[in-house]
């Protein structure tokens, strides 16, 4: 019989990861704790710490690069829409 893995929720990671930053307690404590290893404990403490600085971004570059993204996607849309036009009028016209 095999095991299937466990999936965490984002927020059950942040809480554990906060948890390991504060040090009230050792990663093999919270390991026990939490019924996980230390090491996916001490994985997602590093993630928490590496991506911190961008939560404090300017939200304003996030919020552009994702209107660039939706820009991109609706000139390829219109592009496939003029290509299929073209190619309706042609057969028509014959």
């Amino acid at each position: 019989m095999t095991q299937s893995r466990k999936k965490y929720t984002p927020e059950f990671k942040a809480k554990v990861a906060l948890h390991a930053i504060k040090g009230e307690q050792t990663i093999a404590e919270l390991a026990k704790f939490y019924e996980l290893h230390p090491v996916q404990i001490s994985h997602w403490k590093k993630q928490l710490l590496d991506s911190a600085a961008s939560i404090f971004a300017c939200p304003r570059a996030t919020k552009d690069s994702q209107q660039t993204v939706a820009v991109d996607e609706l000139y390829r849309q219109i592009g496939e829409l003029k290509v299929e036009r073209d190619f309706l009028a042609r057969k028509c016209a014959r």
